[in-house]
């Protein structure tokens, strides 16, 4: 496998979730790029590389929370599968909701999948190493977004 540093984009406006995800991924042994936005229209604005966000680099991952400021990650969801150069970007919702609405909701927006939160901090970090394993060993995920055709 060739090393190279994984791109991550959480968007998650609970700071101590965003915290476990930090501490998840250094435990890792992949190396990784963990970016935290807390709101969806900051998410947006760090993918299509706009205002202070001008030198983002498009990530290889996304890990979206549903409930959030601004643009809700539904909307966010709609928006990255809408554009060309994002659709490819495994987008992962990552929320404490278990509304069959929301699973639906997301699955028919092409999330790539769905993941309740757990609350107990060790499950937390469990989850966080299993997508990362997954997504970076076992599955072949598109060179940052797919951007390359």
């Amino acid at each position: 496998m060739n090393v190279k540093d994984i791109q991550i984009l959480m968007v998650e406006d609970s700071p101590s979730d965003a915290e476990l995800a930090k501490e998840a991924f250094k435990q890792s042994r992949v190396m990784n790029t963990l970016t935290i936005v807390d709101n969806g229209g900051d998410a947006m604005e760090y993918l299509r590389r706009r205002g202070r966000y001008e030198n983002a680099t498009i990530p290889d991952l996304i890990l979206l929370d549903l409930n959030l400021p601004v643009k809700n990650g539904h909307a966010v969801l709609a928006e990255i599968k809408q554009d060309p150069l994002l659709k490819r970007i495994p987008v992962i919702i990552l929320t404490t909701s278990e509304s069959e609405k929301d699973v639906l909701e997301s699955y028919n927006l092409q999330a790539s999948a769905y993941i309740t939160k757990p609350v107990d901090f060790d499950k937390f970090i469990s989850v966080v190493k299993d997508i990362q394993n997954f997504y970076f060993v076992v599955a072949t995920v598109p060179p940052n977004g797919g951007k390359h055709g």
